[in-house]
């Protein structure tokens, strides 16, 4: 007779696996999006004028967004938010961004504000190609003044968005290279395929051949500068590497000064080139 034992320990050490996946991608799930559904705030609360934008995704996913015009725009910003909050939480950065004669585009990923659904990899890439469409299609937008600019897990969805689809110009602020790196720093025995997400900006970046601008603190406490800069050997030229200060949620702020300089040499020189083109 087979002893029981040998039967229930090989039982117990499967049920344990399984119970060890579903935690992992629970975990995953919870750090990777962090919703918040009330638009406590509007551009109008800090002196811009703004329309509402709804698009309908490909798989029929209501989206919202603000669109900010600004005077004699140089460019359009399709803006890819972060893992929390809502587009509510980023009226400092628009006001910046519209400072520099940008109009911005900027949207709740599903699940996220005002939008419907919820949140998944493959979802948030799909939001975001809805934005495009609309700015290109709708508002007539040449995808050759269309920047897209992604913050954290946005940084991901403006370098899947640009890896798709013609843009002028990439910029990316404390982006990760992939939910792989990023989960080794927390879970380094765990294999890859456990990941439902795979967020692979490093299988992609290199495919893209406009312009760069990376951003990354060196103080970051969340994404690491080390993965930052892995990003960066990965991406094809042009691209550059601007290392500033603050945390990984503030970095914009203190390094205020630093990102407005950046980001306007960036812009002018897409103009330039675009003027070269043209002549």
């Amino acid at each position: 007779m087979i002893d029981g034992h040998f039967v229930r320990i090989p039982l117990l050490i499967i049920i344990l696996l399984i119970a060890a996946f579903f935690w992992v991608r629970f975990v995953e799930k919870r750090n990777l999006y962090s919703p918040l559904r009330p638009v406590d705030a509007t551009p109008s609360d800090i002196g811009l004028d703004y329309e509402p934008v709804k698009v309908r995704t490909e798989d029929d996913i209501d989206i919202s967004g603000w669109f900010i015009r600004s005077e004699q725009p140089r460019a359009a910003v399709i803006f890819c938010h972060g893992n929390g909050g809502n587009i509510s939480h980023r009226l400092g950065k628009i006001k910046t961004l519209n400072d520099l004669r940008l109009d911005v585009l900027i949207f709740d990923y599903r699940g996220y504000g005002m939008s419907a659904g919820r949140p998944s990899e493959n979802g948030l890439y799909l939001d975001a190609e809805s934005m495009y469409n609309y700015l290109v299609n709708v508002r007539k937008q040449s995808p050759e003044k269309v920047i897209v600019f992604g913050e954290s897990l946005g940084a991901a969805v403006a370098i899947d968005l640009a890896y798709r689809r013609d843009v002028a110009g990439v910029i990316v602020e404390g982006g990760f290279s992939s939910v792989r790196d990023m989960a080794k720093m927390v879970f380094p025995f765990v294999p890859a395929f456990v990941y439902a997400s795979r967020y692979d900006s490093l299988e992609k970046i290199g495919y893209i051949r406009s312009p760069k601008l990376i951003f990354h603190s060196v103080n970051d406490e969340i994404i690491p500068v080390e993965l930052g800069r892995k990003l960066f050997n990965a991406a094809s030229e042009p691209k550059e590497f601007v290392e500033v200060r603050g945390g990984h949620n503030d970095t914009f702020f203190v390094s205020r000064d630093i990102f407005i300089s950046k980001i306007d040499e960036f812009v002018r020189k897409m103009e330039e080139q675009q003027l070269l083109i043209v002549n």
